[in-house]
């Protein structure tokens, strides 16, 4: 088998991501406090995501718009001017945060892009991620970029005909079980689970143990020899 293409995942696993919304998060709950508990305020805000995904989509901003509404509900409707504020101003600091790669990505993308097609397919607002992409110093590495509203396998299959030569001789490697590796391996690809600390809930998935195409690496590092030792 000859492997020709690599993708790869971009928010928590070439840099982070998750943090920074657990943090904004933190930080609501704290503004929120006179008003309901934590727990409440977490339950409301994970079903007014879930329920404007299909809207606003995947990003900081659909975040900071699903923040302001779960304000208004436990609110009656009425949150205090500030509370919208400091909300603003919260999104307007994770669009703004410093972009860092992860430990050992600069490495193992520069080893992999001397023998394979890099592609960067990743959910999320366009110009936010395209930003963190040229702030994180790895564009030159990819030979393509994807940024897609949704990762399933039809999106898997495209991108991988679309710059390389299938799926059956790509590898996927991602953080998210749901979004990186399960429509990857029924897409026909490879896929490599590189877990993060902390995994949105939304993206939780079963591990596909067992499958002959799929594997659980420890760190971003080991997926350069991974590769490999496919052909």
């Amino acid at each position: 088998m000859r492997i020709t293409t690599v993708g790869l995942d971009a928010d928590d696993t070439l840099w982070h991501n998750e943090t920074i919304f657990r943090l904004t998060q933190d930080r609501f709950r704290a503004l929120m406090a006179d008003v309901a508990a934590p727990e409440v305020l977490d339950e409301r805000l994970a079903a007014v995501e879930r329920r404007n995904l299909s809207l606003y989509g995947y990003g900081v901003k659909g975040f900071t718009l699903s923040l302001i509404e779960t304000a208004m509900e436990v609110t009656g409707g009425e949150p205090p001017g500030r509370v919208i504020a400091d909300i603003l101003a919260a999104g307007r600091e994770m669009l703004a945060h410093p972009v860092e790669p992860l430990p050992g990505v600069d490495q193992a993308l520069a080893e992999l892009s001397q023998a394979y097609r890099l592609v960067l397919i990743t959910k999320g607002d366009l110009l936010h991620q395209e930003q963190k992409l040229a702030a994180s110093g790895l564009g030159d590495l990819f030979v393509a970029v994807e940024i897609v509203s949704e990762k399933d396998a039809a999106t898997y299959d495209r991108v991988f005909a679309r710059h390389g030569t299938g799926a059956a001789q790509a590898a996927m490697c991602g953080n998210s079980l749901r979004s990186d590796i399960l429509p990857a391996l029924q897409a026909g690809a490879f896929a490599a689970h590189v877990p993060y600390p902390l995994t949105w809930a939304h993206e939780m998935a079963e591990t596909p143990l067992g499958h002959p195409r799929f594997a659980e690496l420890a760190s971003i590092a080991e997926l350069p020899g991974w590769v490999r030792g496919l052909e």
